[in-house]
């Protein structure tokens, strides 16, 4: 038996488990964990029939397991996040609305952590795939990636979705394979909250924004953008917890770029570029997803499809500089997202392929991945969200 059945022979054994204890799966969490900060949300690709869209657990904050609460199965969730205040949830989905794709909204109530559907609006564009919400609570910004698009969506009062108050098509096309055209894939706020930065694969890009926080239009910013080196293929982007630097994985040809940025003008200056693959490993098949910072801005990780490894890598607070530190199995297959809770305690790894949450202690003083044993069965995940 290999590390990857042996992952998948305990996460069949712990949903046994769950579905003897409760009957229909859903675990009560005790009264220890019963708080809302410790509320996990996970996204999963309900088109491919195993899953129920939206997962919600609760965390025990001691060992790291999460409890299954409930799921929402209305939408395609690839990706989720909150307003400011947390009261409400929102997520793209792949299969609704016009072109295929469209954003949905949810109310989370306060003191448990469960969601009640709202509503959805059309994204504008195919397979929205990422999503942010403004300081203000008052507008959602999400990626199409099909289309390399970005749609900005008002939010009322009680967290419903009006239609789309701006859009931006992004022009262009890179030399690789994938990139034909414009694929934007990650969209969010820089962490003085304000700027909006795009990540567009298809055109080797970081668009820059200002959103207008009255009207609701996104305004090209000077500069307008950030270059990566051709064919890289920026996937997603991390901010340093100063905000001086950001970090971008290359999906396609497997690296991470450090950058500085300039918070005032809003502006990326390439600082360094590595292999997040081991030397000799192969590269057919493989393609980076995920990359987050822990949060004290020590370490820097990155997820790994094809070799299904998390890349380590430790950053110099002084010039946003990196260092590789080796490689951890997600001991499953096809890492498309990892997350790290708010303490900085575990990071999860969400194995789409093998319908499994590897769950890892980090060591804080190399940012070492160390295995707790717990596996989360849950089929096809791909986002992790913590409350």
């Amino acid at each position: 038996m290999d590390l990857t059945d042996s992952v998948r022979t305990r996460a069949t054994a712990n949903l046994k488990l769950l579905i003897e204890t409760e009957g229909e799966g859903l675990v009560e969490p005790t009264a220890e964990r019963a708080t809302p900060s410790n509320v996990v949300y996970v996204g999963t690709y309900t088109r491919s029939g195993k899953s129920q869209g939206i997962y919600v657990f609760q965390q025990d904050p001691l060992s790291g397991q999460l409890a299954l609460l409930q799921y929402i199965d209305e939408v395609d969730p690839s990706f989720l996040t909150f307003d400011q205040r947390r009261r409400f949830l929102f997520a793209v989905s792949e299969g609704l609305g016009l072109n295929g794709g469209a954003v949905a909204s949810f109310a989370v109530d306060g003191s448990t952590g469960r969601l009640a559907p709202l509503n959805h609006q059309p994204s504008l564009g195919g397979e929205p795939c990422h999503l942010c919400c403004d300081p203000t609570g008052r507008w959602v910004i999400a990626a199409n990636h099909e289309h390399g698009s970005v749609v900005v969506l008002p939010v009322d009062p009680d967290g419903r979705l009006g239609p789309a108050s701006d859009f931006r098509q992004h022009e262009g096309s890179g030399p690789g394979p994938t990139q034909t055209g414009p694929h934007a894939h990650w969209v969010d706020f820089d962490l003085p909250r304000r700027r909006v930065l795009v990540a567009d694969k298809g055109i080797d890009k970081v668009m820059i924004y200002r959103l207008d926080a009255d009207t609701g239009k996104l305004v090209p910013n000077e500069p307008a953008f950030g270059t990566l080196h051709a064919g890289a293929a920026p996937r997603h982007l991390a901010f340093h917890p100063s905000g001086k630097y950001a970090y971008v994985n290359g999906e396609a040809d497997m690296t991470i770029t450090a950058f500085s940025y300039d918070d005032e003008r809003g502006a990326l200056d390439q600082l360094q570029v590595l292999t997040t693959l081991p030397e000799g490993a192969p590269r057919d098949g493989c393609s980076t997803a995920e990359i987050v910072v822990e949060p004290a801005g020590r370490f820097v990780y990155v997820s790994n499809r094809g070799h299904d490894s998390i890349a380590i890598f430790g950053i110099d607070p002084a010039t946003g500089l990196l260092t590789a530190a080796g490689h951890t199995s997600t001991q499953g297959r096809t890492p498309r997202n990892i997350a790290i809770d708010p303490r900085g305690t575990f990071l999860y790894a969400a194995n789409q392929d093998s319908d499994t949450i590897v769950h890892f202690r980090i060591e804080h003083q190399r940012g070492q991945l160390i295995a707790t044993g717990d596996v989360t069965p849950i089929a096809a995940p791909v986002c992790i969200l913590f409350r």
